[in-house]
C-alpha cells in the first residue's frame, strides 16, 4: 500500500520549482547530486541507524560511535569516494566522532603551519588514517586567551629534542575532541622556550599512544573529561584531558612552516610569512558558518513541517481546526528563522570564495586584506552560531510539548550544537575583536587609508552619518538600496559613536573595558550588514528555475526586515530611521509572511534532508506524525515490562501502608 503524504496539499501550493531550489541550496548541480546520492546511501545502511541513540549508556554510545566511524571509513574505501563525497558521508552519519577533529583540525593545522618536509611526512599517514590526530590547544585554565597557555616545550640542545611538560594543574590540556580515547597523535600548542627565552605559543606534533597496543606512551596521562550536556548529542565524542611529564620529541616535530629552532637552539623566522596561518583560521571558521546553516535549516525543517501538521483551535461548525502554521504569531517566530537558514547558507558559500581568495593573496605575499578578513570571519562565526543555537531552542518551543520529546530530534540537536558558541573562539570575545577592528578603522578614516572588502562602506561614513531614510510607504522597504543604506548607516553610526566615546578615556584599554558592551553591539550591526549584503549579492546572480529567484527575494526581505524589527532600538536611536518608518517595516514584514506561507513546506523540502538525517518524528517528510509518535513511545526501555522494576520494593509498600518507620 502506498504511504500517505500528509504534506501533499501543502506541496501543491508551491509557487516555485523545488528541484531548482535544491540546486541553489546545494551550491551547484554537481554538489546537489553528490549530496543526494550520499544521503540516500547513509540512510539505507542499517549500521548508521540512530533511532535509539539517546537511550544508550555512555559506554554503549561510544562503542556505537566507533563502529559507525570504522564502517564509514570502510565504505569510503570500498566505494572509492572523493574527498568531497567522504566529507558528505561523515556529515550525514550525523554523530560527533574523532574523525571530525582529525580531518577538520589536525590535518588543516599541519597543512597550514607545517614545512613542506613535514607535510610530505605526516599528511599521507593522516589521510590514510594510519595515524589519528587531534588538536590540543585548550587547557583547563585557558581557552580564549591562547597566549596564556601554560604547557611548555623546552628545547634541549644536548639531545636535539623538545621537552613537552605540563607544569601546573591548569596547564592540563582539556576538551580536545578525539583525545580522550582514540587519537594516536596531537598537534599540541605550547610555549616554546629556547636558551631561557620564551618565544610564545607554537604547535608541535606529539605522539600520544602506541601504534601497537594503543597504550599511552611514557610521561603521558590521558583520559576522557566526562559526560556533557544532553542525551546522546556530543557524548559520542571523547573530549579529553592530557598531562605531559617531561615528554621528549625530536626537534623536527615542531611545526616549522613559519618559524623554527636550529640545531644550535637559535629561534628563526622562516621565509614563509607568519600570516599564512590565517588561511587555516579562515578555513575552519568557514566550515563553522556552513555548519550553522545546516543545523538551523534542520531545526526549521522540523518545526515548519510539524507546524503544518499540528492543528489547534479555530474549528468552524465541526470542521478541522486551524493549522498552527497559519497563526501569525507562529509565522512571526518561524519564518525569520527559515529566512536566516538561507541567509547563513549564502554567506557560508561566500566564505568559501573568501578562503580561496585569501589563500591566493597570501601565496602572493599580499596581506592587505588580512585585518578585514580576520574581523569578518570572527564576527560571522559569532553571530551565526549564536543565532543558530537560539533558533534551535525556538524551534523546539514552536513544536509545543512534543518538541520536548527526544523523538522530536530537537533536544539532541540543541545539545550537540550549542558548543559551537564556545569552541574556536568564544562568541563574545570574537565580537570584541571585531569591535576593536571597527574602532581602528574609524580612527584611520582621515589618513587616506581606504577601507576594503566588507568594511568598504566605512569609507562613506560622513554620508552615512547624515543620510535620511526615504521610506514613506510600507512597500518602500522592498527597495534593495533602502535596506542596504539603513543597515550601513546603523553599523557606521554605532562604530563612530564607539570611537568617539573611546577618545574620552585617557587610557584606551580602560575605555575598551568600559565600552565593551557597546563594542559588541557595533560588531553585531557590522556582521548583520555583511549577511544581508551577501544575500542581496546572491540575488544579483543568474538564478534559474520557475519562481526560485522570487522566493529568495521574499526570504531576503524577511531576513533583513525581521532584523530591523528586532534591533529597532539601534536603528531609531542612531537616527537611521524614524519610529514611523520602523512601524512601516513591520507592516511590510507581515505582508511578506503571507507570501512565504504557501511555499513554506517546499522551501524546507529544498534542503533535501532524508528522514534518517533529520532524526525527527515531527519532521517526517510524509507528515505522518501521530501514529509514529505513539509507536516510538512503546520502544522506550521503561515499557519493556508492564509492572516497573522496583514496584514490589518501593511502590507496593506505600500503597499497602507497609512502610517501616524508624523510631528516633
Amino acid at each position: 500500500m502506498e504511504a500517505l503524504d500528509y504534506h501533499a496539499e501543502e506541496r501543491r501550493k508551491a509557487e516555485f520549482d523545488v528541484d531548482e531550489m535544491k540546486i541553489v541550496w546545494a551550491g551547484s548541480r554537481k554538489a546537489y547530486e553528490i549530496s543526494d546520492r550520499v544521503a540516500r546511501l547513509v540512510a539505507s545502511d542499517p549500521v548508521f541507524r540512530k533511532d535509539s541513540r539517546t537511550m544508550l549508556s555512555r559506554k554503549e554510545l561510544f562503542k556505537d560511535t566507533l563502529k559507525k566511524a570504522a564502517h564509514a571509513w570502510k565504505r569510503i574505501i570500498e566505494l572509492r569516494l572523493s574527498e568531497e563525497e567522504a566529507t558528505k558521508l561523515r556529515f550525514f552519519v550525523d554523530q560527533p566522532v574523532f574523525t571530525d577533529l582529525h580531518f577538520g583540525m589536525f590535518i588543516p593545522a599541519i597543512k597550514g603551519s607545517g614545512s613542506e618536509e613535514q607535510k610530505a611526512k605526516w599528511l599521507p599517514m593522516a589521510y590514510k588514517m594510519q595515524i589519528i590526530g587531534c588538536y590540543a590547544q585548550t587547557e583547563l585554565g585557558h581557552g580564549s586567551n591562547v597566549q596564556g597557555l601554560e604547557t611548555t616545550a623546552t628545547f634541549d640542545p644536548q639531545t636535539d629534542e623538545f621537552v613537552i611538560h605540563s607544569p601546573t594543574l591548569t596547564s592540563r590540556k582539556w576538551w580536545p575532541g578525539g583525545l580522550g580515547k582514540v587519537s594516536t597523535h596531537a598537534v599540541v600548542y605550547a610555549r616554546l622556550i629556547a636558551d631561557g627565552q620564551d618565544h610564545g605559543v607554537h604547535g608541535f606534533i606529539v605522539q600520544l599512544r602506541s601504534l601497537d597496543d594503543h597504550l599511552p606512551l611514557p610521561g603521558i596521562t590521558v583520559g576522557d573529561i566526562g559526560m556533557k550536556f544532553g542525551s546522546g548529542a556530543y557524548n559520542s565524542m571523547d573530549n579529553g584531558v592530557l598531562k605531559f611529564d617531561h615528554v621528549r620529541i625530536p626537534r623536527d616535530q615542531m611545526l616549522m612552516g613559519v618559524s623554527q629552532i636550529t640545531r644550535e637552539g637559535k629561534y628563526m623566522e622562516s621565509d614563509v610569512p607568519r600570516q599564512l596561518v590565517y588561511g587555516t583560521m579562515v578555513y575552519v571558521r568557514q566550515t563553522i558558518v556552513a555548519s550553522a546553516s545546516s543545523a538551523l535549516s534542520r531545526a526549521v525543517c522540523i518545526a515548519t513541517r510539524y507546524s503544518a501538521v499540528r492543528r489547534q483551535f479555530g474549528s468552524q461548525n465541526g470542521g478541522p481546526e486551524t493549522q498552527v502554521i497559519d497563526y501569525k504569531t507562529q509565522q512571526n517566530r518561524l519564518f525569520p528563522l527559515l529566512a536566516s537558514a538561507y541567509a547563513f547558507r549564502f554567506v557560508g558559500d561566500w566564505l568559501k570564495w573568501l578562503y580561496t581568495d585569501v589563500t591566493q593573496r597570501l601565496q602572493a605575499n599580499d596581506f592587505s586584506t588580512l585585518p578585514e578578513v580576520h574581523a569578518c570571519t570572527a564576527g560571522l562565526k559569532s553571530i551565526t552560531t549564536s543565532a543558530t543555537a537560539d533558533a534551535i531552542e525556538e524551534c523546539r518551543k514552536l513544536c509545543g510539548g512534543h518538541g520536548y520529546l527526544s523523538s522530536s530530534g530537537l533536544p539532541e540537536l540543541f545539545a550537540v550544537y550549542v558548543p559551537a558558541c564556545t569552541y574556536e573562539g568564544d562568541n563574545v570575545v570574537l565580537l570584541l575583536q571585531v569591535g576593536r577592528f571597527l574602532v581602528k578603522t574609524v580612527s584611520q578614516l582621515g589618513s587616506g587609508k581606504k577601507p576594503v572588502g566588507t568594511i568598504a562602506y566605512m569609507g562613506r561614513a560622513e554620508h552615512l552619518s547624515q543620510c535620511r531614510c526615504e521610506v514613506q510607504r510600507a512597500e518602500d522597504w522592498l527597495k534593495t538600496h533602502v535596506i542596504v543604506e539603513a543597515f550601513e548607516a546603523r553599523a557606521a553610526r554605532m562604530a563612530v559613536a564607539c570611537a568617539k566615546n573611546l577618545n574620552k578615556f585617557p587610557n584606551q584599554e580602560d575605555g575598551f573595558a568600559e565600552l565593551s558592551a557597546d563594542l559588541a553591539e557595533a560588531a553585531v550591526a557590522h556582521c548583520q550588514l555583511i549577511v544581508v549584503s551577501k544575500f542581496i549579492e546572491k540575488l544579483q546572480q543568474d538564478i534559474p528555475g520557475k519562481g526560485v529567484k522570487r522566493q529568495l527575494e521574499i526570504l531576503c526581505n524577511v531576513y533583513a526586515l525581521s532584523l530591523l524589527h528586532k534591533h529597532l532600538g539601534d536603528f531609531v536611536a542612531t537616527g537611521c530611521i524614524t519610529p514611523e518608518q520602523g512601524a512601516l517595516a513591520n507592516e511590510q514584514l507581515r505582508q511578506l509572511y503571507s507570501q512565504v506561507r504557501p511555499n513554506a513546506i517546499t522551501l524546507v523540502d529544498a534542503f533535501n534532508y532524508t528522514d534518517h538525517y533529520l532524526g525527527s518524528v515531527l519532521g517526517r517528510y510524509d507528515g505522518n506524525v501521530y501514529p509514529k509518535l505513539y509507536e516510538e513511545a512503546w520502544k522506550d526501555p521503561l515499557n519493556e515490562t508492564v509492572v516497573p522494576d522496583g514496584y514490589h520494593k518501593y511502590i507496593r509498600p506505600i500503597l499497602k501502608q507497609h512502610i517501616r518507620v524508624a523510631r528516633l
